[in-house]
């Protein structure tokens, strides 16, 4: 077999594909390059030369074409950058919020505008030390060259020399002496607090761990799946449906609760509507026929008088005399959709087990895709079922309830006092009553009930303060029963300091003061140091154990944890609203949803319901189908406010941590000169300070020992 030829300018053929190269400019012609034909492939000198000269102009054209390409690249991208610029602007100046949601602000404009005037200021000063720091950093300041010293560059002539030593000795000192002792004891006890709340996350997921490792679940009884099926055994179930307003998702979670497989006789349905729209009202009792029609047991209640809120609209669903008749009662929000045999894997846990006053179900997201604010909640969100939950409900047997998703045997919830209207989370207040009552609680996590995410920042930032501060509000309110309560002390410890002290009340606190306060401080308090295991590493490893259940959500770590800090100012406003009963403790704004249902699920949903009319001709199930998905496309259609003032606390973190990185070679230090007894004011590294036999510690105490007032 003959080797194949290197010299492909030598005798042979070549097949070769022509290539055509167009330049975008117009003033530049249009030149087709082909490969080398056979008469190119001479044997003589000239012809072989030319053939060299053909190809060396092929690739001149392909350079040129390249370096086109990469200026009509450089040109979309300065481009595009001016054009988010201008977006951004126009944003920050119009303020506009989603243009669906009509809901009005009840926060005072006055705090507002005051904190964020705060926070203006505070970030403002922090770019400007931030400047400084870059030019120290590059003019060599940060490497304490002698003559670079601030009595050198603050020279005589210009007069302010006396004035600035003076000024700034004053300052060192009141740091050093008043400012960085409390600032430092403060970090040491949000330390203190962060390390506490780190080790109870850590034995959550070992717990979480261990239940995966011993694959441990709650199973029901033989006997009860018994009666399910071959028996025919099914328990008189109430389900609740409470709503208010919300016209966006009212039709699924109707027909969801409609569909659930268990026998018509022995279930009935409460449509609990709160709504104040007169047209809402209307479109909830069409619905409600509708599905009475075709042979479901729904009814519709509306209450004249609207107190407690959803607590108070539960309440008195249970008024009704029929209520009587059942011992079950489960609970489904408005945007809630379970699947069909949601009972019939729920109620079997109550079966010859008595003590048992709650099942819950975990929730699953049916947006969680749908945008960065989403999948940040579903990390949230997950980590709290999967583990917190799961692991409450297998080795204490007692948890928050969800307020949905649930079903209570309706004696519990008569023992422990019914629903009360006295906090802004009723659905926690029950479940600690019922718990300080001696009933116990069944998490499942394979069971799962659809629900939808809010979208918007405005929502889940409402959404959050009302899950905040109810906690605080009900603790002032539950510390006397639990305290009197005659159950073991390790009950009443796990209540009082786990579930509401750590994780209620400590951990947006140190979140807050440690990362929002205490860190962007440290710019302009640098003898108050963080240790950076405390910064960065155990940060890190918590966020890592909080993505675990999300395996998907990896590539968001990073936005998590930037989210969570940012996010801390509103549990942590929201907290003290609570523990404090300030006037935003008591306010109820009901989640905005969207409705978010696959189109698959709507228009199987118009197909069914078409069908069931009568009379009704094909055209109108087009029309009817082309409606609803028209009109979920015009509720997705929304312009994102910029939040200023949030921006502005991200912001102010990221100038906090690049300024902390600047330096790490040098900061602005205060060092006291030995020899002459003098304050020495330098740029001086680490380093420096070795080398003058002083450490930072012995600084401040000479300091503090040579300079009074």
């Amino acid at each position: 077999m003959a080797l194949p030829s290197f010299n492909w300018w030598g005798k042979g053929s070549h097949k070769g594909t022509p290539v055509v190269v167009t330049m975008e400019n117009p003033n530049w012609s249009m030149v087709e390059l082909e490969a080398p034909s056979e008469s190119d492939f001479q044997t003589s000198t000239v012809t072989q030369e030319k053939a060299r000269g053909k190809n060396a102009k092929q690739l001149t054209w392909v350079l040129l074409l390249k370096a086109h390409r990469a200026a009509g690249c450089l040109t979309s991208v300065a481009s595009t950058l001016f054009s988010l610029g201008s977006t951004i602007r126009r944003r920050v100046i119009s303020g506009r919020t989603d243009n669906n949601d009509s809901t009005p602000s009840t926060e005072n404009k006055t705090v507002k505008t005051r904190f964020y005037n705060c926070i203006k200021a505070f970030l403002w000063l922090s770019l400007l030390l931030l400047g400084f720091e870059i030019a120290a950093y590059f003019k060599g300041w940060h490497f304490g060259a002698p003559k670079l010293q601030l009595q050198y560059i603050f020279t005589a002539p210009f007069g302010v020399r006396d004035l600035f030593d003076g000024l700034y000795t004053r300052w060192v000192l009141i740091r050093v002496g008043y400012l960085a002792p409390p600032l430092q004891f403060l970090a040491n006890v949000c330390i203190i607090l962060f390390i506490v709340q780190s080790l109870d996350r850590l034995v959550l997921c070992l717990g979480c761990f261990w239940i995966r490792f011993k694959k441990i679940k709650p199973i029901p009884k033989q006997d009860a799946i018994v009666d399910l099926e071959e028996n025919g055994f099914f328990p008189m179930v109430l389900v609740q449906i409470p709503m208010c307003n919300e016209k966006e998702v009212y039709q699924q979670s109707i027909a969801a609760v409609c569909n659930l497989d268990w026998p018509k006789s022995n279930i009935l349905i409460q449509v609990l509507d709160d709504s104040d729209e007169p047209t809402t009202q209307l479109l909830i009792k069409e619905e409600v026929h509708k599905w009475q029609q075709d042979g479901a047991r729904i009814v519709y209640r509306h209450r004249v008088i609207r107190d407690g809120y959803k607590a108070g609209n539960l309440k008195s669903g249970m008024s009704y005399s029929y209520v009587k008749e059942y011992e079950f009662v489960a609970i489904f929000d408005a945007d809630f959709q379970p699947a069909p045999d949601f009972l019939k894997r729920t109620i079997p846990h109550f079966k010859d087990n008595e003590d048992v006053g709650l099942v819950q179900a975990r929730w699953s997201f049916v947006n969680k895709d749908e945008n960065l604010l989403t999948r940040l909640q579903n990390v949230n969100l997950s980590f709290h079922f999967e583990v917190e939950q799961q692991v409450n409900g297998v080795f204490i047997n007692f948890f928050g309830f969800n307020g949905t998703a649930g079903v209570w045997r309706i004696k519990a919830l008569e023992e422990s006092g019914g629903w009360l209207e006295r906090t802004t989370v009723e659905d926690m207040d029950i479940a600690v009553r019922a718990h300080l009552h001696g009933w116990k609680f069944v998490f499942l996590n394979d069971v799962e009930c659809q629900c939808e995410l809010p979208e918007s920042y405005e929502a889940y930032r409402k959404q959050q303060h009302r899950w905040h501060s109810g906690p605080m509000q009900l603790f002032r309110l539950c510390l006397p029963d639990i305290i009197r309560a005659k159950i073991s002390m390790w009950k009443k410890f796990n209540m009082i300091f786990l579930f509401f002290l750590l994780r209620k009340l400590i951990l947006p606190f140190y979140s807050f003061t440690l990362f929002c306060i205490i860190l962007p401080m440290t710019m302009f308090i640098p003898e108050a140091e963080l240790p950076a295991w405390v910064v960065c590493y155990i940060p890190a490893t918590m966020s890592f154990l909080n993505i675990l259940p999300t395996p998907k959500s990896f590539p968001f770590i990073v936005p998590y944890l930037l989210f969570e800090n940012t996010m801390s100012v509103t549990k942590f406003n929201a907290m003290i609203s609570g523990l404090f009963q300030l006037g935003s403790a008591y306010e109820w704004v009901v989640t905005k949803k969207l409705g978010r249902s696959s189109e698959g699920d709507l228009v199987s949903l118009v197909e069914k319901e078409t069908k069931q009319q009568r009379g009704e001709s094909e055209p109108n199930l087009d029309e009817t189908k082309t409606d609803i998905l028209r009109e979920q496309k015009s509720r997705q259609k929304k312009h994102n406010r910029m939040y200023t003032k949030e921006l502005a606390l991200a912001f102010l973190l990221l100038t906090a941590s690049a300024r902390s990185l600047l330096s790490a070679q040098g900061f602005i230090r205060s060092v006291v000169d030995v020899n002459t007894g003098g304050l020495e004011l330098g740029w001086l590294p680490n380093e420096n300070f070795r080398r003058r036999g002083l450490a930072e510690s012995s600084v401040h105490r000479l300091l503090s020992s040579r300079f009074r007032f």
